[in-house]
Protein backbone atom coordinates (compact mmCIF):
# COMPACT_ATOMS: atom_id res chain seq x y z
CA UNK A 1 0.00 0.00 0.00
CA UNK A 2 1.44 3.32 -1.06
CA UNK A 3 1.92 5.75 1.78
CA UNK A 4 0.26 9.10 1.29
CA UNK A 5 2.40 12.16 1.74
CA UNK A 6 1.98 13.79 5.14
CA UNK A 7 1.07 17.39 4.49
CA UNK A 8 1.65 18.31 8.10
CA UNK A 9 5.21 16.88 7.94
CA UNK A 10 5.89 18.87 4.78
CA UNK A 11 4.78 22.04 6.49
CA UNK A 12 6.98 21.33 9.53
CA UNK A 13 10.02 20.76 7.35
CA UNK A 14 9.33 23.92 5.41
CA UNK A 15 8.86 25.95 8.58
CA UNK A 16 12.05 24.52 10.11
CA UNK A 17 14.09 25.57 7.10
CA UNK A 18 12.45 28.99 7.19
CA UNK A 19 13.30 29.35 10.88
CA UNK A 20 16.93 28.46 10.16
CA UNK A 21 17.06 31.09 7.46
CA UNK A 22 15.55 33.75 9.74
CA UNK A 23 17.97 32.87 12.53
CA UNK A 24 20.94 33.24 10.21
CA UNK A 25 19.58 36.50 8.78
CA UNK A 26 18.95 37.89 12.26
CA UNK A 27 22.46 36.98 13.35
CA UNK A 28 24.01 38.69 10.36
CA UNK A 29 21.79 41.74 10.80
CA UNK A 30 22.69 41.93 14.46
CA UNK A 31 26.38 41.96 13.60
CA UNK A 32 25.90 44.64 10.96
CA UNK A 33 23.86 46.92 13.21
CA UNK A 34 25.70 46.81 16.52
CA UNK A 35 25.58 50.19 18.28
CA UNK A 36 29.29 50.83 17.73
CA UNK A 37 29.12 50.13 14.00
CA UNK A 38 25.88 52.08 13.59
CA UNK A 39 27.36 55.15 15.32
CA UNK A 40 30.50 55.04 13.23
CA UNK A 41 28.49 54.66 10.04
CA UNK A 42 26.32 57.64 10.97
CA UNK A 43 29.35 59.75 11.82
CA UNK A 44 30.97 58.95 8.51
CA UNK A 45 27.85 60.01 6.65
CA UNK A 46 27.67 63.43 8.27
CA UNK A 47 29.40 66.12 6.31
CA UNK A 48 31.29 68.56 8.56
CA UNK A 49 29.58 71.58 7.04
CA UNK A 50 26.15 70.03 7.53
CA UNK A 51 27.00 69.24 11.15
CA UNK A 52 27.93 72.88 11.69
CA UNK A 53 24.75 74.05 10.02
CA UNK A 54 22.47 72.30 12.51
CA UNK A 55 24.23 73.73 15.55
CA UNK A 56 22.45 76.50 17.39
CA UNK A 57 23.45 80.06 16.61
CA UNK A 58 22.82 83.34 18.48
CA UNK A 59 19.96 85.59 17.45
CA UNK A 60 18.83 88.99 18.68
CA UNK A 61 15.31 90.23 18.07
CA UNK A 62 13.02 92.92 19.41
CA UNK A 63 9.68 91.20 19.89
CA UNK A 64 6.71 93.33 20.88
CA UNK A 65 9.09 95.98 22.19
CA UNK A 66 11.19 93.59 24.27
CA UNK A 67 14.77 92.72 23.39
CA UNK A 68 15.40 88.98 23.14
CA UNK A 69 18.73 87.20 22.97
CA UNK A 70 18.15 83.69 21.72
CA UNK A 71 19.94 80.55 20.63
CA UNK A 72 18.26 78.70 17.77
CA UNK A 73 18.86 76.20 15.00
CA UNK A 74 19.23 77.82 11.55
CA UNK A 75 16.30 75.79 10.16
CA UNK A 76 13.72 77.16 12.64
CA UNK A 77 11.01 79.28 11.06
CA UNK A 78 9.93 82.55 12.61
CA UNK A 79 6.52 80.99 13.28
CA UNK A 80 7.94 78.04 15.21
CA UNK A 81 10.25 80.32 17.16
CA UNK A 82 7.33 82.50 18.24
CA UNK A 83 5.03 79.62 19.13
CA UNK A 84 7.34 76.89 20.42
CA UNK A 85 10.21 78.76 22.02
CA UNK A 86 8.66 82.09 23.03
CA UNK A 87 5.13 80.73 23.65
CA UNK A 88 3.48 83.57 21.69
CA UNK A 89 0.70 81.34 20.44
CA UNK A 90 -1.54 84.12 19.16
CA UNK A 91 0.19 83.72 15.82
CA UNK A 92 -1.47 80.65 14.33
CA UNK A 93 -0.10 77.80 12.26
CA UNK A 94 -2.69 77.17 9.60
CA UNK A 95 -1.50 75.67 6.32
CA UNK A 96 2.27 76.02 6.96
CA UNK A 97 2.63 76.76 3.22
CA UNK A 98 2.01 80.52 3.16
CA UNK A 99 -1.45 80.16 1.64
CA UNK A 100 -3.86 81.00 4.48
CA UNK A 101 -2.35 84.06 6.18
CA UNK A 102 -3.03 82.84 9.74
CA UNK A 103 0.65 83.27 10.66
CA UNK A 104 0.95 86.92 9.58
CA UNK A 105 3.17 89.12 11.76
CA UNK A 106 4.90 92.47 11.24
CA UNK A 107 8.65 92.66 10.67
CA UNK A 108 9.85 96.26 10.90
CA UNK A 109 6.25 97.31 10.25
CA UNK A 110 5.78 95.16 7.15
CA UNK A 111 3.49 92.13 7.11
CA UNK A 112 5.28 88.83 6.72
CA UNK A 113 4.13 85.21 6.57
CA UNK A 114 6.10 83.82 9.47
CA UNK A 115 5.76 80.20 8.33
CA UNK A 116 7.77 80.97 5.19
CA UNK A 117 10.65 82.90 6.72
CA UNK A 118 13.56 81.61 8.76
CA UNK A 119 14.06 83.30 12.11
CA UNK A 120 17.79 83.80 11.47
CA UNK A 121 16.95 86.05 8.53
CA UNK A 122 15.61 88.69 10.92
CA UNK A 123 18.53 89.14 13.26
CA UNK A 124 18.33 92.61 14.86
CA UNK A 125 14.87 93.34 13.47
CA UNK A 126 11.61 94.32 15.17
CA UNK A 127 8.85 91.73 15.28
CA UNK A 128 5.27 92.55 16.23
CA UNK A 129 2.73 89.81 16.88
CA UNK A 130 -0.95 90.04 17.78
CA UNK A 131 0.07 89.99 21.46
CA UNK A 132 1.98 93.24 21.00
CA UNK A 133 -0.65 95.15 19.03
CA UNK A 134 -2.70 96.43 21.97
CA UNK A 135 -1.48 99.13 24.34
CA UNK A 136 -1.69 97.30 27.64
CA UNK A 137 -5.37 96.75 28.39
CA UNK A 138 -6.39 99.16 25.64
CA UNK A 139 -7.27 97.37 22.43
CA UNK A 140 -5.76 98.44 19.15
CA UNK A 141 -8.38 100.27 17.00
CA UNK A 142 -8.42 97.36 14.56
CA UNK A 143 -9.03 94.84 17.34
CA UNK A 144 -11.90 96.95 18.64
CA UNK A 145 -13.36 97.31 15.13
CA UNK A 146 -13.25 93.54 14.56
CA UNK A 147 -15.21 93.05 17.76
CA UNK A 148 -17.69 95.78 16.89
CA UNK A 149 -18.38 94.46 13.39
CA UNK A 150 -18.20 90.79 14.36
CA UNK A 151 -15.26 90.22 12.04
CA UNK A 152 -14.68 86.68 13.25
CA UNK A 153 -16.53 83.47 14.07
CA UNK A 154 -14.27 80.59 15.09
CA UNK A 155 -11.46 83.12 15.57
CA UNK A 156 -8.60 80.94 14.34
CA UNK A 157 -7.71 83.21 11.43
CA UNK A 158 -8.43 86.42 13.35
CA UNK A 159 -4.89 87.25 14.56
CA UNK A 160 -3.55 87.01 11.01
CA UNK A 161 -6.54 88.92 9.64
CA UNK A 162 -6.00 91.76 12.11
CA UNK A 163 -2.25 91.96 11.47
CA UNK A 164 -2.87 92.08 7.72
CA UNK A 165 -5.68 94.61 8.14
CA UNK A 166 -3.39 96.99 10.02
CA UNK A 167 -0.73 96.60 7.33
CA UNK A 168 -3.33 97.08 4.61
CA UNK A 169 -4.12 100.56 5.93
CA UNK A 170 -0.46 101.43 6.52
CA UNK A 171 0.32 100.44 2.95
CA UNK A 172 -2.40 102.75 1.65
CA UNK A 173 -4.52 99.94 0.22
CA UNK A 174 -7.79 100.53 2.07
CA UNK A 175 -9.35 103.23 -0.06
CA UNK A 176 -12.30 101.15 -1.27
CA UNK A 177 -13.98 97.84 -0.54
CA UNK A 178 -12.59 96.41 -3.78
CA UNK A 179 -9.06 97.44 -2.86
CA UNK A 180 -9.41 96.06 0.66
CA UNK A 181 -10.64 92.73 -0.65
CA UNK A 182 -7.75 92.53 -3.09
CA UNK A 183 -5.04 93.30 -0.56
CA UNK A 184 -6.61 91.08 2.10
CA UNK A 185 -7.04 88.17 -0.30
CA UNK A 186 -4.04 86.34 1.16
CA UNK A 187 -5.92 85.85 4.43
CA UNK A 188 -8.48 83.07 4.31
CA UNK A 189 -11.51 82.97 6.61
CA UNK A 190 -13.15 79.57 6.41
CA UNK A 191 -16.15 80.89 8.34
CA UNK A 192 -16.83 83.47 5.62
CA UNK A 193 -16.73 86.63 7.73
CA UNK A 194 -15.29 88.67 4.85
CA UNK A 195 -18.02 91.39 4.66
CA UNK A 196 -17.62 92.14 8.37
CA UNK A 197 -13.83 92.20 8.06
CA UNK A 198 -14.09 94.71 5.22
CA UNK A 199 -16.45 96.86 7.31
CA UNK A 200 -14.03 96.85 10.23
CA UNK A 201 -11.09 97.91 8.05
CA UNK A 202 -13.16 100.58 6.34
CA UNK A 203 -14.19 102.11 9.66
CA UNK A 204 -10.65 102.22 11.03
CA UNK A 205 -9.34 103.71 7.80
CA UNK A 206 -12.03 106.41 7.76
CA UNK A 207 -11.36 107.16 11.43
CA UNK A 208 -7.94 108.46 10.45
CA UNK A 209 -6.30 107.09 13.60
CA UNK A 210 -2.57 106.53 13.66
CA UNK A 211 -2.18 102.77 13.61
Amino acid sequence: MKKKPNKNTDIIVHNDSRRDFLKQSTLLTGIALTPEIAVKAAENQWDEKLAEAIEKIPLKLEINGIQKTLSIEPRVTLLDLLREQLHLTGTKKGCDYGQCGACTVHVNGTRVLSCLTLAVMHDGEKITTIEGLANGDELHPMQAAFMKHDGFQCGYCTPGQIMSAVACIREGHANSETEIREYMSGNICRCGAYPNIVNAITEVNKGGKNI
